[in-house]
């Protein structure tokens, strides 16, 4: 069992303060939703002298929304050959997209510009698809693999916490007012420099070195992350036998084409799309109108959301190396699953004396994703495939993720204002229970397995289920 040490946790917190970022800017735009799209709309008038209609607005705003999803699907492709080539030091490389996009949003209501707010929100897209795939990976291939599930989790609590502080800078008592919401997009820029200040002095992957650089001595640099060397032998041991086991590198055409990475696939596609798909990131980004038609103080209720987000990552931190990613996923697919078919129910009585029903189905809901789903989805790829394929499972996940929060977040208020109604919870029910459903059937626990053992059983499954592979620990 190895423990805690200063570089090790440093390394980590400063890695982390790149999801802060991107938590800050999927939170803040919320509450002052309002507001931003009266800026829209003022700088259409100034421009044609006449106001946007009702739907090109809601359209325009959707998209303003939705436009950092899709910035960050096309940001994961640059994934795998930033990974392979700058190691830990492409976290900083790309770091600079998070300051120009910041830059280019504050600027906005200074050039009255809402397509120069666009760009910027694209802009940082781009660092979010790269950053929160380089994130887990570095934070696996650093940590000791007793502590490796809950360090990767801690990537998910500053996404959370992120969100939380988005949600408080956007209220009209803080910063979401008209004249200082330009200010508010522009707070992120302060974890920005603080990570180049801290992430310079962090050690490199050993994982990294040792397998894609084949530098045994730099590999040393184990024992400043373990801080004792007792076990730090044993552990590059462990690395030089999954090197032996793997070749020089992976192309895309190889990895989907190889037959021990086919049954991973699967899993990195129905645990991410099940994530995105059922229903929570419809509800971070548009809670504050799901509430105003019901509440007077929707703004709170939002923040409300917020809270329980951070607080159940946390309980996913605690739990993860306890009770497993299994069970966890388990547990939280089919609360999701629950909770969309009672507020499905709730909404479509119209019910007045129901509407506190519907804010607990919420927070339930969020609880729910922040126990399993949402941070795992974003590590088991880097726990599910070895150190050739690893980069570019984290790009898959990266686009999965990212492709599922964009269509969603494009799509949700149509389909709830337009075409579904209250029954569009029902899809995202569907979803959690396919989710389930394969996750019961097809996932093996990884808690406490090496990289290579778990990529050994791969290798001797191949064609094989592996939930009937004689010594894979499946359901324990």
């Amino acid at each position: 069992q190895s423990h805690m040490t200063v570089p090790l946790v440093t390394s980590i917190l400063a890695t982390v303060l790149g999801s802060l970022q991107i938590g800050y800017h999927t939170g803040n735009v919320n509450a002052p939703a309002k507001i931003i799209e009266q800026f829209f709309n003022n700088t259409w008038r100034a421009r044609h002298n006449q106001s946007l209609p009702e739907h090109s607005l809601t359209l325009l705003w959707s998209l303003s929304v939705s436009i950092k999803d899709f910035g960050a699907l096309l940001g994961s492709l640059g994934v795998k050959h930033l990974a392979d080539s700058y190691g830990r030091n492409s976290i900083l490389i790309v770091n600079i997209l998070s300051v120009v996009g910041t830059c280019l949003m504050f600027a906005s209501k200074l050039s009255e510009s809402f397509e120069v707010l666009i760009m910027g929100r694209l802009v940082f897209g781009l660092f979010c698809g790269l950053v929160m795939s380089l994130n887990p990976l570095y934070i696996q291939e650093v940590s000791p693999t007793n502590l490796r599930g809950a360090f990767a989790t801690l990537n998910q609590v500053s996404f959370a916490s992120g969100i939380l502080i988005g949600m408080v800078a956007g209220l009209e008592t803080v910063l979401g007012t008209e004249h200082r919401w330009d200010l508010m997009l522009s707070l992120s820029l302060f974890p920005a420099l603080l990570q180049y200040v801290v992430l310079p002095f962090c050690p490199e992957s050993p994982r990294y070195l040792l397998i894609n650089r084949g530098q045994d001595d730099k590999a040393e640099a184990l024992v400043r992350l373990r801080g004792h060397t007792d076990k730090v032998y044993t552990e590059l041991e462990e690395m030089k036998e999954e090197a032996s086991h793997s070749q020089a590198g992976v192309t895309v055409a190889e990895f989907f084409k190889k037959r021990r990475y086919k049954q991973p696939i699967i899993l990195v596609l129905v645990v991410n799309l099940g994530s995105q798909l059922s229903g929570f990131n419809a509800i971070i980004n548009y809670s504050t109108r799901m509430f105003q038609a019901k509440f007077e103080e929707a703004k709170y209720l939002t923040l409300g959301v917020g809270a329980v987000n951070v607080f159940f990552t946390l309980v996913a931190f605690f739990l993860m190396e306890r009770a497993g990613r299994r069970k966890l996923l388990l547990t939280g697919f089919i609360s999701i699953a629950v909770c969309n078919l009672l507020m499905t129910i709730v909404d479509s009585l119209l019910v007045p004396e129901l509407r506190s029903l519907q804010v607990l189905l919420v927070f339930c809901l969020i609880s729910a994703y922040e126990l399993g789903p949402g941070p795992i989805s974003w590590f088991i790829a880097a726990e599910l495939f070895d150190q050739p394929g690893r980069p570019i499972a984290m790009a898959f996940t990266s686009m999965l993720n990212w492709g599922g929060k964009f269509v969603l977040a494009l799509l949700f208020p149509p389909l709830l204002q337009k075409v579904c109604g209250a029954y569009v919870y029902l899809l995202f029910m569907l979803v959690a229970v396919v989710a389930f459903s394969f996750t019961l059937l097809r996932l093996p626990e990884t808690k406490g397995r090496t990289f290579d053992d778990i990529a050994e059983e791969f290798r001797g499954a191949e064609g094989i289920p592996l939930n009937n592979k004689s010594g894979f620990n499946t359901f324990n």
